[in-house]
């Protein structure tokens, strides 16, 4: 995901290095290119049109026009305003001793799957959740919670055809007190479409459970046209928080960007897999600094730690070798899908330009620096023309992808060491 957004932002930004100051004129235009990838990602208008004045007043106000970096302060800046669209800080649903959560949003927007995802995110903090099947006309429905509650060990309490709210509520509370469950997760009646009939039935269920939260459920998929689902559920049903879904597929970011906006409610958790533990909480500032291409540290050393790696102590960005390069990329087959983990280490966006991003690719990066001796690993600047085409036939790739490699690991190397010199300040303060 975000892929496009990412590459035409840096392409944007990217016009401004190398100079020296920069003009007021330079600034519109690259303000303009980045509100074109914007649209161009499917997110809202109005949100656009928001973000780039606030990233001109940022801008400004940092003195951009009179820097030295004048890329690197834009760059800041926008990512300051993309955390800021995200919802600036980390927000989770608050837990008492006894909670009761709904669970809206359309049909095939993951609401059941993220039901089950919650309950077992939860359980793992030691919380007692009971999912609730609350479909009243779809048998389907109840039993694919039922499912996957038994694959990951947490009773479902199904509802009848057509039973009544009141009736929910009180088997509801009978189970949770029998069971001593302290979280119940209500995944009620979805639908292809917004429609009178489903906002009603919500409506009164609603009112007769009093949910402490109601949680909308958003296929990052669907572009904006999730946003007028969002709000249809908020002036119907009156929603707490969002949850979205499918973050880790081929969707172009908008409804990511828009909907916390557009709402006015926090973002809770990301959908990043299909998997029980593939739900995340939402941190702004990590997803807005993927965004950019910078990578995603702070996920990838929880990660680390999931699966039991040892993660090394970092080393300054001068002595980053090629060596430390294969290093790490043998490590992350550990840690699940390839483009995934690599979306999350910073300018791996421009490592992968042009190059199809699949395990197949690590292969192909591995055979590359394997086929190198360990002075060419540690000193890329002595690969002349003949060692070049000598790597490219022992790896089995072409001198035009070692090129590649070469440019954008030394590229990463200039901007950590860029990200050091700046440390605490704006973004760069996220490195430590």
């Amino acid at each position: 995901m975000f892929e496009r957004l990412t590459a035409k932002l840096q392409e944007a930004i990217d016009r401004l290095r190398g100079r020296g100051r920069i003009t007021e004129e330079d600034l519109k235009e690259t303000l303009r290119e980045i509100r074109r990838a914007l649209i161009d990602a499917d997110v809202n208008l109005e949100v656009a049109r928001t973000f780039i004045e606030e990233v001109r007043q940022r801008a400004l106000g940092q003195k951009v026009l009179e820097s030295l970096t004048p890329a690197e302060i834009v760059l800041a800046t926008v990512y300051e305003a993309l955390k800021e669209a995200l919802g600036g800080e980390v927000r989770q649903p608050t837990l008492k001793d006894k909670n009761l959560w709904f669970l809206v949003g359309l049909q095939g927007s993951g609401k059941t799957t993220t039901a089950a995802k919650l309950a077992h995110y939860y359980r793992s903090k030691g919380r007692r959740p009971l999912l609730v099947a609350a479909d009243t006309q779809r048998p389907a429905a109840r039993a694919q919670l039922r499912i996957l509650g038994e694959r990951i060990g947490v009773p479902v309490l199904e509802v009848m055809d057509g039973e009544s709210p009141e009736s929910i509520r009180r088997r509801v509370e009978e189970a949770a007190r029998r069971e001593v469950r302290d979280l119940i997760l209500v995944d009620t009646a979805g639908r292809l479409q917004i429609d009178e009939p489903l906002m009603e039935e919500l409506f009164r269920l609603k009112e007769v459970m009093k949910p402490d939260e109601v949680l909308l459920v958003l296929d990052a998929m669907t572009g904006q046209e999730a946003l007028g689902v969002a709000r249809a559920f908020d002036e119907r049903v009156g929603v707490t928080g969002l949850i979205l879904t499918k973050l880790d597929g081929d969707a172009r970011g908008g409804a990511a960007l828009s909907a916390r906006h557009v709402t006015g409610k926090p973002i809770y958790f990301a959908g990043v897999s299909e998997k029980p533990e593939g739900l995340e909480p939402f941190y702004p500032d990590r997803l807005a600094s993927r965004i950019l291409g910078m990578g995603d540290v702070a996920t990838l050393a929880e990660k680390v730690r999931a699966v039991g790696l040892e993660a090394e102590a970092p080393k300054a960005a001068k002595e980053i070798t090629l060596e430390d390069f294969l290093k790490q990329m043998q490590g992350l087959k550990r840690l699940g899908s390839f483009s995934e983990i690599l979306s999350m280490l910073p300018g791996a966006n421009r490592l992968t330009a042009g190059v199809q991003v699949d395990d197949g690719a690590l292969k192909r990066l591995e055979a590359i620096v394997l086929s190198m001796t360990p002075e060419e690993r540690k000193d890329p600047r002595i690969l002349n023309a003949s060692r070049r085409r000598r790597i490219a036939k022992g790896s089995g790739t072409t001198v035009q992808e070692i090129n590649r490699l070469i440019k954008a690991f030394e590229e990463t190397k200039a901007l950590m060491k860029s990200l050091e010199k700046r440390k605490g300040r704006g973004f760069m303060g996220m490195w430590r």
